[in-house]
């Protein structure tokens, strides 16, 4: 997850409005603008603050989070999404270039321009209004080829979220009920420097994990949600990795992702990894699933690809 303290030079008027990518504070804003391109093709800008690079590598949460907000502003400004309407996550998946993360690359004195070249596939529409969209990615970074990424995520109108999250759909129920955070391991995220940032306190089992789900998170909590926002489950995911890996640092450089169901804030949730096949380049991977309630339910299923740190010592 990238730093949640707020130095950052960019201002509201330098970026999309805050409410077309859900997000109540100006300065967490990343898109600074759209255009169409051709049929259901977009080019969205974005810009990385420099102040979000930790020891000259930006985190690569901080990509996830710069394609998430394009789903809203796409849905909405591209696709007349009405705001108030609920974006449901499916699946979610990113491979990147670690050498592309690195922030001492030529750029613009207070960041870095981040292009994301987007084309929308399989549009279901019940009437004239979108109800399901995949959304496929070319992410490049000073022109160069930084990453790819595909999400597919359905589009809920609010009464038929209200219907489908029951007596859960109310946020600010939901957050005063949220389980309080248990104590923080520091092998999930060696580098934080506040328990906000680290997802995963420890249980009884090497792995497995419970979901720390912290309602101050200034990004996560942004604004009040019912549920356990997905890119904090990716965190998880990622920290679960590197906890699994510990006390070797590695970098996530690729996930594919899996949600099956909401993870709610009033409940425990555990997390577990185990090692899978390496891929064809040799890279390691971590399985990461997440599991809920009384049958242990999967609500989230995550392979991450590893690679060593560029900050770890070599020998």
């Amino acid at each position: 997850m990238y730093r949640t303290d707020h130095g950052s030079t960019m201002t509201a008027a330098t970026t999309v409005p805050k409410e077309l990518v859900h997000k109540r504070a100006a300065e967490e804003v990343l898109l600074t603008g759209w255009e169409a391109t051709g049929p259901d093709a977009y080019r969205v800008t974005a810009r990385w603050p420099r102040d979000r690079a930790d020891s000259g590598l930006y985190d690569p949460m901080l990509l996830v989070e710069t394609v998430r907000q394009s789903f809203p502003l796409l849905s909405h400004a591209a696709f007349d999404v009405p705001l108030g309407h609920h974006l449901v996550w499916d699946r979610f998946s990113f491979a990147l270039v670690p050498e592309l993360l690195l922030a001492d690359r030529p750029a613009e004195r207070d960041g870095d321009e981040v292009q994301l070249d987007v084309v929308c596939q399989d549009v279901v529409r019940r009437g004239n209004r979108v109800c399901a969209l995949t959304l496929s990615y070319m992410v490049s970074r000073a022109g160069e080829p930084l990453a790819t990424a595909q999400t597919r995520f359905t589009v809920q109108a609010p009464a038929i979220y209200r219907r489908l999250r029951g007596d859960h759909a109310d946020a600010a129920t939901a957050m005063a009920r949220a389980v309080p955070p248990g104590p923080p391991i520091r092998t999930a995220r060696p580098d934080a420097t506040t328990s906000q940032d680290v997802a995963l306190s420890a249980t009884d089992h090497a792995r497995r994990w419970q979901l720390r789900v912290d309602t101050s998170h200034p990004v996560y909590f942004d604004h009040p949600v019912d549920h356990a926002p997905g890119a904090l489950l990716l965190d998880a995911c990622r920290q679960a990795a590197q906890a699994l890996c510990s006390p070797a640092p590695v970098l996530a450089v690729a996930m594919e992702c899996v949600f099956t169901s909401y993870v709610e804030l009033d409940e425990p949730c555990l997390v577990e990894a185990a090692r899978l096949a390496r891929d064809p380049a040799g890279r390691d991977r971590i399985g990461v699933t997440l599991h809920q309630g009384p049958d242990g339910a999967t609500s989230c299923s995550t392979v991450v690809t590893v690679v060593p740190h560029p900050d770890a010592p070599t020998h």
